[in-house]
């Protein structure tokens, strides 16, 4: 393994996913988390110089020690450069080709990376210029871009796409509005090419920038070669205001030719940890898009964004169409990716500010996750930083006019007598130059005059808001529920003396979820053998790059919970007016709250999601399809709010479709048919009361979640007499009905923000229908029915299968339910759900342990070799086709720890201690450590 690199920091990439196709990914990738490095140079005054690129590619010659490297040493993960369209070297060219040269603000050049094979490549130009004539642009030639392939790794120049400029001019349109059709042109490219050829955008064509201002040079290099590899960066007659570069490390994706940044307006360092949330959304908002600029062109811009490809690419593609729609960047990038406004003392004295924020909320959710992000569309070019401020980004003003900002420290050589103000941006600050009024644009500046371009107070203030509780017998009754009734409800509903005792009373009681050991020791839900909710074939995924978790209680002030119900405006619409939008500080509402829902002035529509048990198995199905179909009748006819309802679930004819399978099938069957904008969904259930089933409601489109029966689950334990008795002997703390609701409602928010913070997002508007979860054992009809989208790398239980799960509570609940089961899901019970670490294998490891003799060492393991199946592992053995080796050919422990080696990781996903104790560990074993980045001493 040496010869891959075995003794650097890496994750090694599996050849057999590598891309045959052109620009693909490259095997054996070792990764260097957390590696990105970007920043811009500008001079204010908007003075082109060839220094100004000189020092960009310097600059990212600083950033190379921090990047990974293929394991041919050579092949980076990609670097680039945008700047200003060095029109010297252009209109030489096109001298040289007795071209006649066009006026710049009527000229287009793209950036494209072509097909190596000729013929592949002709069919490709011949596409292009037949579109763009279509489009109404003049091709005036393909420039080849001059480059040394031999400066490149192995790997990255076996993938190496031919790469030319193409210029094309236009009669009629300059600067942005040649852009935007340049921009519409460049989409109707890729939709022909993949439509009437085999080839496809990505991977036989790709254009890196197409504008009349701003040009990218990127590559599947070192950084440090970057300026070798293209001719033109080093050519004197290169001359920029500015240059944004980027030297990208791969994290979420293989290393591609494409994928090298910058991208057409970003240069993103981080990562983005609501991606799936946001292309979910993204693709839901585009049934909604509409704008005068594009008329009846809108279809031409969508899918904007794409699974398959990076965060940094989704998030350039978004931002570049609310760019190209008309919106400035620096509002594009306050608009995507806000600060955290709501408890921020600086905007004490900005209401407007916070108007902007508030008002755009509940239009669309942030793209959150620690990220640094330069950006320019060659008017303006700047930076801003994520909420929480988990990248560094350092900025420098000189005497001479310069403006530098970087992800490092020095990346510049400056006189310190030339430096006039230095300093580093704050979560969710801004720093711009505003290239045509020769403006350096501070935070505040911006943000104030973005946020009074139109009424934001007024609009927000026009919304409607939750009322006060109504009365007269519209709210729930606060006296004892009937025993018996209560019971065989809970059972209907899956409810287990432990879910009662052990996690809804305790988080009445303390206000905070309860606490047992770690580990889940009791067999996956698709191989228990004891009824289990769905919830449990769901697992949450947590963020597995290296910037640390979000600590809620640290983070406390970025982190929201605050949803919004009602109708989601035209996210491209710049002037969009009030809106009907509904606020809730919290997605967990009471049953006076749901009612007050209902009299807010939106429009509410209830569906039941109960069917009748005579239809069998197979009827759950249809039953969803027929929710379906009345969610989408109700949008049609107006409903701005679809509350999904099991109430009165528990007649002995009737089963419920599982609240998460409801609210999945209608959130997808919504946007399938454009609608899901227009509505949002409240789950009033039974069926939900730990802080995971609300994760997975949230997770799969809820807006909020009514859980009746723990209200009235909580109702009947405070009015018990025995709660009322150790209440009265001090037991237990004296508390009202009220507080000890309040209670688990706080339990139930600090829990939602701990599930948030695993996968470091700081709002649950960015978590909503972002399907963070894996299925375990969850079979394709049921996934597709409810939760497309969602991984599940086995199969398991059916639609059919889930129902009869269902019919089960619901046989033990009917006629009668004398008490809750137990079923020792969370404690060992006798009898109960089987247990990993159980008294009996206890006692035969001790035993074993006592005596220290083979025989009782061999029972402990016939005990373990005999166990139930509890995890996958279980189900697989080994079977090898050759003969065991002799154990004297086999290295000694000693050799083989040696090649040991520990992953950097930043400074906050490990504390200093942990980094220390690693390298002691590793300098005894003789092994390679890598203190991460802030982690050495």
């Amino acid at each position: 393994m040496e010869q891959f690199g075995i003794n650097q920091n890496i994750n090694f990439a599996r050849t057999d996913r590598v891309s045959p196709e052109p620009f693909g990914g490259q095997p054996w990738l070792v990764e260097e988390r957390d590696a990105c490095g970007v920043g811009f140079i500008a001079h204010q005054d908007n003075e082109p110089s060839h220094d100004i690129v000189v020092k960009a590619l310097c600059s990212l010659s600083c950033l190379e020690h921090r990047g990974g490297c293929s394991a041919d040493y050579d092949s980076g993960d990609g670097s680039g450069v945008m700047s200003a369209i060095p029109w010297e070297i252009i209109h030489k060219w096109l001298g040289e080709e007795s071209i006649a040269i066009p006026a710049p603000e009527k000229t287009g050049v793209g950036m494209v990376f072509l097909a190596p094979e000729e013929n592949a490549a002709t069919q490709v130009r011949e596409i292009t210029e037949r579109v763009l004539e279509r489009e109404g642009l003049t091709v005036l030639g393909w420039r080849p871009v001059p480059v040394r392939p031999e400066v490149l790794g192995p790997q990255a120049r076996a993938v190496q796409p031919r790469i030319e400029q193409l210029v094309v001019t236009s009669e009629t349109l300059v600067g942005d509005a040649l852009d935007r059709q340049l921009y519409l042109a460049r989409r109707a490219i890729g939709k022909e090419l993949e439509t009437t050829t085999s080839m496809s955008w990505g991977d036989h064509l790709y254009i890196c920038s197409f504008s009349c201002r701003t040009i990218v040079y990127k590559a599947m290099v070192r950084a440090s070669i970057l300026g070798e590899f293209y001719q033109d960066l080093t050519d004197p007659e290169y001359v920029s205001a500015f240059a944004l570069y980027h030297r990208r490390f791969s994290t979420n994706t293989m290393p591609k030719w494409p994928l090298a940044q910058p991208m057409r307006l970003l240069g993103h360092n981080g990562e983005i940890n609501t991606l799936l949330g946001n292309i979910n959304w993204m693709k839901a908002r585009q049934a909604e898009f509409s704008h005068p600029n594009w008329g009846d062109r809108i279809e031409q811009l969508k899918p904007c964004v794409d699974a398959n490809i990076s965060d940094s690419a989704n998030l350039d593609n978004s931002f570049e169409l609310l760019v190209r729609t008309g919106r400035s960047t620096l509002e594009s990038l306050m608009l995507l990716v806000p600060e955290a406004y709501q408890h921020q003392p600086e905007l004490q004295d900005d209401p407007e500010v916070v108007d902007f924020y508030e008002y755009y909320s509940g239009i669309q959710e942030p793209w959150d996750g620690p990220a640094l992000l330069a950006f320019s569309d060659g008017k303006t070019v700047g930076a801003g930083l994520d909420r929480n401020g988990l990248r560094p980004a350092r900025y420098v003003l000189t005497r001479d006019r310069l403006v530098i900002v970087a992800s490092e420290a020095g990346v510049v050589d400056l006189e310190p007598g030339n430096i006039l103000e230095k300093g580093r941006l704050g979560p969710g600050q801004m720093l711009a130059v505003d290239l045509e009024n020769h403006q350096v644009l501070k935070n505040w500046d911006i943000k104030r005059k973005i946020a009074r371009s139109h009424p934001y107070g007024e609009w927000v203030a026009a919304r409607p808001t939750l009322g006060a509780a109504p009365t007269n017998g519209s709210v729930p009754p606060s006296d004892a529920p009937d025993p018996q009734t209560l019971v065989q409800q809970q059972t209907a509903f899956g409810y287990t003396k432990e879910d009662v005792e052990m996690i809804i009373v305790p988080m009445a009681q303390q206000a905070k979820e309860p606490t047992y050991c770690m580990g889940d020791d009791i067999p996956l839900a698709v191989l228990s053998d004891k009824p289990r909710l769905l919830y449990d074939y769901f697992k949450q995924r947590f963020a597995q790059v290296t910037n640390p978790a979000i600590d809620p209680l640290r983070e406390g002030l970025v982190m929201s919970l605050s949803m919004a119900l009602g109708t989601r405006g035209n996210l491209l619409d710049d002037a969009p007016g009030p809106d009907r939008l509904l606020k809730v500080e919290t997605p967990v509402l009471t049953e006076s709250e749901l009612v007050s829902i209902g009299k807010s002035g939106l429009k509410v529509t209830t569906l039941s999601t109960l069917f009748d048990i005579a239809a069998g198995p197979d009827g759950l199905k249809a039953a969803v399809e027929n929710l379906c179909q009345e969610a989408m009748s109700a949008v049609e006819e107006g409903a701005e709010i679809l509350v999904l309802s099991d109430r009165d679930g528990t007649r002995d004819d009737r089963a419920y479709i599982p609240p998460m399978l409801a609210v999945g099938a209608v959130h997808h069957d919504l946007i399938e048919r454009g609608l899901r904008m227009r509505a949002s969904l409240v789950v009033d259930t039974a069926q939900c009361w730990s802080t995971h089933h609300y994760a997975c409601l949230l997770g799969y489109g809820a807006s909020a979640v009514c859980p009746y029966l723990t209200w009235t689950t909580l109702r009947g334990w405070w009015h018990d007499p025995k709660t009322q008795k150790m209440m009265e002997s001090g037991k237990i703390e004296k508390m009202s009905l009220a507080e000890a609701m309040a209670n688990y409602r706080k339990a139930t928010n600090g829990g939602l923000l701990k599930i948030l913070s695993k996968m470091g997002i700081s709002r649950l508007s960015s978590y909503q229908g972002a399907q963070i979860f894996e299925a375990i054992g969850i079979g394709g009809d049921l996934l597709e029915l409810g939760m497309t989208g969602t991984a599940s790398r086995i199969g398991g239980l059916s639609v059919a299968e889930l129902a009869r799960e269902v019919f089960t509570f619901h046989q033990r609940a009917f006629p009668n339910a004398a008490k809750l089961e137990h079923f020792g899901f969370i404690q060992y019970r006798k009898g109960g759900e089987y247990h990993g670490n159980n008294p009996e294998l206890t006692k035969v490891l001790h035993k074993a342990v006592r005596e220290g003799t083979y025989d009782h060492y061999q029972a402990y393991q016939d005990y373990l070799g005999n166990r139930p199946v509890a995890a996958l592992r279980d189900l697989l053995d080994f079977q090898s086709d050759r003969e065991s080796i002799e154990i004297d050919e086999v290295e000694s422990t000693e050799e083989i720890v040696k090649r040991f080696c520990t992953g950097g990781m930043s400074l906050g996903a490990l504390s200093p201690e942990a980094h220390e104790t690693l390298a002691i560990a590793m300098n005894r074993l003789g092994g390679k450590s890598n203190s991460g980045e802030g982690g050495e001493d």
